[in-house]
């Protein structure tokens, strides 16, 4: 006997009032006194930074123009590797080792190299600003052919050149490489964690040369907002004018602050007085869901008009139980098996909130507690009220 059981539930509307008075979210079970005081003062901290933004460093929300990494790549070959290497499908791995061995003045037949030991792979690595030479970076290490594994292998010198310049290497790396994940076969069947195709040699790479860096254009810098926004950008200005008015801060749009860079100053100890500055950061209203993990973010300006909310359920339950019908002995009959099946629904009760005009993030927290709804049914409720436009913010849908 076998039971298949099913549940579908059907949820959500969304019904928007006029300007009416502000109404409280329908009453629910109270809470422990302790849970609930706490609940409030953390919800008192989020109305206060709503309204004030965050204060954040400039250092942690910007940067100065011309102060950046440098991406690096080369092409190299990873040797040890016992039976875990390219295959003879992929020669990459053999010309790669025989053209290795040439360059050492080792004479070697392509046709006689067995690269299962060895992988042909590709070596990335990202030259911090300001990095000089002898300095170490690490380095990661990518399977380019069909190597099962490049666990225990050790990658030979590899020049690193910026990309699409190949005139000089910046960086030389070699060294053991380092992997997280682990892969294994038996009898046809294979297990893995992680990925044992892609590893790091920790300072395996030596820097040859740092790439320039460019501070100073025409006697002025450029502080560049990692998030675009004109309010915020707007502070910082009136604040490094009211801070260091010798430094004629402008704010040329949402993203760029530019400042003076004062004669005989090094522009080292400008910048660095600038990043300790603490700004109100302002952002706009935005409310991202991944649709995949059901995960919601909702920013702390996000509003929300006079609405109602109305989680309801119904549910339909399908039972499903298989019977066997068996025939006399020695009858013409034949054994046949009978789904026997029983369906229910149940319609539970609505649980109602209202939303009072300019509801916050923090109100909307409690609404959602309140009703005690899952990640599906607050995606569902917050694509409802944007559809009918009292979400006042930018809905993202990943």
């Amino acid at each position: 006997m076998k039971i298949l059981t099913s549940t579908l539930v059907l949820f959500a509307v969304s019904l928007s009032f006029g300007q009416g008075p502000a109404t409280k979210p329908a009453a629910k079970p109270d809470e422990p006194k302790g849970q609930q005081s706490e609940m409030d003062r953390r919800l008192k901290i989020i109305n206060q930074d709503e309204k004030n933004g965050v204060q954040v460093r400039l250092k942690d929300i910007s940067r100065f123009r011309g102060i950046r990494s440098n991406q690096l790549m080369g092409f190299g070959l990873v040797i040890g590797l016992g039976g875990t290497g390219d295959t003879r499908r992929n020669p990459q791995a053999a010309a790669a080792l025989s053209n290795y061995l040439k360059s050492i003045n080792m004479d070697a037949q392509l046709s006689n190299m067995e690269p299962k030991n060895a992988a042909w792979v590709v070596v990335t690595a990202e030259l911090p600003p300001f990095t000089t030479n002898g300095q170490l970076i690490d380095v990661t290490v990518s399977s380019a052919g069909d190597a099962q594994s490049l666990r225990g292998g050790t990658l030979l010198r590899t020049e690193l050149y910026a990309v699409g310049n190949n005139e000089k290497p910046y960086t030389i790396a070699q060294g053991a490489i380092s992997i997280s994940g682990f892969g294994a076969a038996a009898g046809g069947n294979q297990s893995s964690t992680g990925f044992s195709t892609v590893g790091r040699v920790p300072n395996g790479g030596i820097v040859e040369e740092g790439a320039p860096t460019k501070i100073v254009y025409d006697g002025k810098m450029y502080l560049e907002l990692m998030d675009s926004d004109l309010t915020t950008a707007s502070r910082i200005q009136d604040l490094i004018n009211k801070k260091y008015p010798e430094l004629g801060a402008v704010a040329e749009n949402g993203q760029t602050i530019s400042v003076n860079s004062p004669k005989g100053v090094n522009p080292i100890n400008t910048m660095a007085k600038l990043e300790e500055l603490n700004v109100n950061v302002d952002n706009a209203a935005v409310v991202i869901i991944n649709e995949k993990s059901g995960a919601i973010t909702i920013g702390g300006n996000v509003r929300i008009a006079p609405s109602v909310i109305a989680v309801g359920s119904i549910s339909v339950e399908i039972q499903e139980q298989i019977s066997v019908s068996q025939p006399n002995p020695f009858s013409k009959g034949e054994t046949v098996a009978v789904a026997n099946q029983r369906v229910s629904a149940t319609q539970g009760e609505a649980d109602v909130a209202v939303l009072a005009p300019n509801t916050t993030v923090a109100d909307l927290a409690r609404i959602f507690q309140e009703l005690r709804l899952k990640a599906n049914d607050i995606i569902n409720i917050l694509q409802l009220l944007r559809q009918q436009g009292a979400l006042k913010a930018r809905l993202i849908i990943q």
